[in-house]
This record gives C-alpha cells, sequence and structure tokens, in this order.
C-alpha cells in the first residue's frame, strides 16, 4: 500500500517541476534548457520529468495552461456571469489582468514567447491559439454585447480588441526586460487604470446616441 506522504509527494511531482522549468526557462531560454537542468532543479531524475512531460515543448505548454489559460477561463466566467453594464465588467477584467502581471513568474511566459517565435513558431502558435485569440475573441464579443446594449458606440470590435490587450502585452514585456533596470518597484495598475478610463471614454456612446 502506498504511504500517504509518498502519495501525496508524487501527486505534487507535476507542479514542482514545472515551477523548475520555468526558473530554467526564465535563466536560459527555452532553446537553451534542457529536461535534464528542469530535473535538476526540481530535485529528480531525468526519468522522472519523462513521465510526466515526454518533451521541452510539453513542459510550455503546460505553464501555458496552469499560469495563464487558467486565468482566461476564470475571466470568460466572470464575463458569462456579468448581469450589468459591460464598462463595468471591462474595469473588472482589467483588474484581473494588473494582478496576472503583477504576478512575475507569469510574466515570463510572454517574454519567452517572443523571444523564441522564430526558432519555436510552433509553441508561439500554441500561445496565440490558446492565450491571444481566446482573450481577443472575449473582448471582441463584449464590445459587441455593448454596441447591442446601446453602450458602446459601433465600431470594429475586433480592432477594439486588440486595443484593450496592446497595452497589456506592453505591461508583461516590460515588467520583465525594463523594469528590472529601474531604480523603484514597478507597478501595472496606474498604468492600466488610465488605459481602461481612456478606452472606455472613446467607446461609450454619446449622450444623443445613447438617447437614439
Amino acid at each position: 500500500m502506498t504511504k500517504p506522504q509518498a502519495r501525496r509527494r508524487k501527486d505534487a511531482r507535476p507542479a514542482e517541476l514545472l515551477d523548475a522549468a520555468l526558473d530554467v526557462f526564465a535563466e536560459k531560454g527555452f532553446a537553451a534548457a534542457r529536461m535534464e537542468d528542469i530535473a535538476a532543479r526540481a530535485g529528480a531524475s531525468k526519468g522522472t520529468i519523462y513521465l510526466y512531460l515526454p518533451r521541452k515543448e510539453a513542459v510550455s505548454q503546460e505553464l501555458v495552461h496552469s499560469l495563464i489559460m487558467r486565468n482566461i477561463a476564470q475571466a470568460e466566467a466572470i464575463a458569462d456571469q456579468f448581469d450589468g453594464p459591460v464598462a463595468l465588467l471591462l474595469r473588472q477584467l482589467v483588474g484581473l489582468l494588473t494582478e496576472i502581471l503583477r504576478n512575475s513568474r507569469i510574466v515570463v511566459l510572454p517574454r519567452l514567447i517572443i523571444g523564441e517565435v522564430y526558432r519555436f513558431p510552433d509553441l508561439a502558435r500554441f500561445y496565440k491559439e490558446n492565450v491571444l485569440d481566446r482573450g481577443l475573441g472575449l473582448i471582441a464579443r463584449l464590445h459587441r454585447r455593448g454596441v447591442e446594449s446601446g453602450e458602446f458606440r459601433p465600431q470594429d470590435s475586433d480592432a477594439v480588441a486588440r486595443l484593450v490587450v496592446a497595452p497589456v502585452l506592453l505591461m508583461a514585456i516590460w515588467r520583465t526586460v525594463f523594469a528590472p533596470l529601474g531604480d523603484e518597484p514597478f507597478d501595472p495598475a496606474p498604468v492600466l487604470a488610465a488605459h481602461v478610463e481612456t478606452l472606455l471614454h472613446g467607446l461609450v456612446a454619446a449622450p444623443r446616441e445613447l438617447s437614439k
């Protein structure tokens, strides 16, 4: 019979390996990182990591799934259950993005993807399809919802979605590339708060449009 402590240790192994993989990727980049580096950082044998993650690309995909896609699913659930002005919902979702960007581990992933896009196009494609396209699709749907209710003025919803996401992506890059060079801690909250208020000012229908 498997001892409870051994069982808990085995169950924790995938998370430990992913934590180690993120550290190794952040230090060496995806191309230079080796599976044995990840195993060593996690205090496991090389054979152990292959029991859970058969190749390095699978490691990166699991990181994207566990760190980012889970948050997108949460945002989608919030949007599905929300019953109120879309502007208020967008503020709430940008607040969620702010907390994500404050997580020093999560923001490593966008930098890695951008840095490795030419050498590992499949990795970038996976991120685009499962993170960017999904996030952009959610925001475009919310804009269309606001247009249909008369809250927002009609515009290209896909273009609006990109306007929402672009500063968020910039903050992720800034957080990991430029902020460490500064003397003061970097907080994305004021930037994203200003961004969403400026954006909403341009999206909301003018009073005469609301009265039609």
